[in-house]
């Protein structure tokens, strides 16, 4: 599980040809982080967010960056798209937005971004490979990085000490086998959870499998739902899903809270934000979970996945390198993400960056956690192993949609996992083909 909140997705507008995406497939080299926008004189610039704690350093970049002004508005994450797309049309688009990595790519193949590789290029050194590609779509970058949520384990242990289980799990494998030999003693415990509306799980592990279902290819993307490490990954979901050992209370419930904290599930994959939401939904097992490396596929090449915020710069921005300039800074600078991982800014923001260790330890609820694990050490490897070759493809949005649809029939045993996975290869390929966009199968 990314996430237990809404994924709003945008759909695809118009067909857009293979470089709005792919572009010169660069985004540069660095430079020297200290080089100035060579934009002169004084500009104001819109910036669109719906994170809490935005506009407070909105304010102090603009006390001390008097020659470039941000107007900051408070949008709607749910309707926030809708929004863009229509200014984008009239106009009227602020020169920055808030954006999921997922979207950004959509945005870039309708083009409706605005390309700042070269622009961008200075600030690249700062943040991880995964990180940068979320912002660079086919190798053109259309944004910064705002934050991460690399993918760690909490689970119950106390619980598992219980049923005879000393850790939590390293693999796949353990898990599927620590879960069956749990049910053995108890059959009304589950040891994770997938919501029948949200299919964020399959994307985790066929990320954390090393699968690439985009990956740019010359002058054409290859799509590989089919590819061995998709499979992999697949398989996983299904034998979760054929032991019947996955509860699947929704996400959108508030009552998704109490299937962890009474103990009916007992491990879950999450991230950074999440933390603090746990301290105050789980006031009977406070104080009963750790925080372990999330199960791996192979031991010998440890991945994890991630779900990226980035910072996105719309067409039609007069001054993209002053919006670049603005974006690093809300989400590199010491002053301002010191100030955002703080969980009493309420932004729940973990930053992107490649040294994350100065930001850790104040996100981790220690009356959460019983102390028995390094909760800080687990959070920074997270952070460090997310997999590199991860892609957003043009109509990741578009897809993500298709994928819900079956998805519940999938968790129903309606349908397998393999064979959603089929599907969604031959419709990817069909779809990017209907918008003129050049792809073929992967090996």
């Amino acid at each position: 599980m990314t996430t237990f909140r809404a994924r709003t997705l945008a759909s695809s507008a118009a067909a857009a040809s293979l470089c709005l995406v792919l572009a010169a497939c660069s985004g540069g080299g660095d430079t020297s982080t200290g080089a100035q926008p060579s934009t002169k004189g004084k500009v104001k610039l819109q910036f669109w967010s719906w994170t809490e704690g935005i506009e407070a350093q909105v304010k102090t970049w603009n006390k001390t960056h008097p020659d470039t002004q941000v107007e900051f508005s408070q949008e709607a994450g749910d309707t926030v798209y809708q929004k863009l797309r229509a200014a984008v049309k009239a106009g009227t688009a602020p020169c920055l937005s808030k954006m999921d990595g997922q979207d950004l790519a959509t945005f870039a193949a309708d083009g409706l971004l605005t390309d700042i590789s070269k622009t961008a290029a200075q600030y690249k050194s700062a943040y991880t490979t995964a990180a940068w590609n979320a912002v660079s779509p086919g190798g053109t970058t259309y944004g910064i990085p705002m934050g991460s949520s690399p993918l760690f384990t909490a689970y119950r242990a106390d619980l598992f000490q219980k049923y005879g289980i000393a850790k939590a799990p390293a693999t796949w494998d353990e898990l599927i086998a620590d879960g069956i030999a749990i049910q053995k003693k108890n059959k009304n415990i589950k040891i994770f959870n997938m919501a029948g509306e949200d299919p964020s799980t399959l994307v985790d592990l066929s990320w954390q499998a090393g699968a690439s279902w985009y990956k740019v290819d010359g002058d054409q993307w290859k799509i590989g739902f089919t590819t061995p490490e998709a499979l992999k990954a697949g398989d996983v979901v299904q034998q979760l899903i054929d032991h019947n050992l996955a509860s699947n209370a929704s996400y959108a419930d508030p009552g998704v809270f109490k299937t962890w904290d009474l103990g009916k599930t007992i491990l879950m994959t999450t991230s950074t934000w999440q933390l603090p939401i746990y301290n105050t939904n789980f006031p009977k097992s406070k104080g009963k979970w750790q925080l372990a490396d999330a199960p791996l596929f192979d031991t010998a090449t440890p991945r994890t996945s991630s779900f990226f915020d980035t910072t996105a710069v719309l067409k039609g921005c007069k001054y993209p390198d002053r919006a670049a300039q603005f974006a690093a800074w809300l989400s590199s600078s010491k002053e301002s993400v010191t100030t955002l991982t703080d969980p009493a800014s309420k932004s729940g923001l973990f930053p992107a960056l490649k040294d994350v260790t100065p930001y850790v330890d104040k996100i981790i609820p220690t009356e959460m956690f019983n102390g028995k694990s390094d909760s800080a050490q687990i959070i920074t490897t997270a952070a460090s192993r997310v997999g590199d070759q991860w892609q957003y493809g043009p109509d990741y949005a578009d897809m993500f949609a298709e994928m819900q649809k079956d998805w519940g029939k999938v968790i129903k045993k309606q349908m397998t996992v393999k064979d959603m996975l089929t599907h969604l290869q031959s419709w990817t390929l069909s779809d990017l083909k209907s918008k003129g966009i050049n792809a073929s199968a992967a090996n």
